[in-house]
């Protein structure tokens, strides 16, 4: 389980990125919540959201699956940050991945980078997750 310090935080600067709403999710375990994309937000790559304008979810233990870039996906499984989807081999999707709980801010910091990385990769903005962190804290 998440602290609940660094749980609020996540979920607070994951819901300041433009566009992204918080809601229930469509393809998750009940309780997750959803980054849902506003249908005003472009998307550059929409064949990989698996349904509806949920780009990742954040799952109630505070673990979240989202897609990446795949050289990103790999960097960060390799950095111990996620591992591969059970799925997105058959999905034909490799960036598609589980991020780890952060268990503190630092790693707080690290596992927001990767959120932005995937809203950024889905919607073709550039938005800086160091950026996002001033604008919410």
């Amino acid at each position: 389980m998440a602290d609940p310090a660094v749980d609020r935080e996540l979920r607070r600067r994951a819901y300041a990125l433009p566009g992204v709403v918080d809601r229930p999710t469509v393809i998750s375990v009940m309780g997750a919540r959803a980054l849902w994309l506003a249908d005003d937000v472009d998307l550059l790559r929409p064949k990989s959201i698996l349904r509806g304008r949920e780009f990742a979810h954040i799952h109630p233990d505070g673990s979240l699956h989202a897609t990446l870039p795949p050289q990103r996906a790999r960097e960060a499984i390799e950095a111990g940050w996620a591992e591969p989807h059970p799925i997105a081999e058959q999905l034909g999707m490799p960036g598609l991945v589980m991020l780890y709980t952060p268990r503190s801010m630092e790693e707080l910091d690290v596992v927001v980078a990767l959120v932005v990385d995937s809203y950024n990769f889905v919607t073709g903005r550039s938005i800086d997750a160091a950026t996002l962190a001033a604008r919410t804290t």
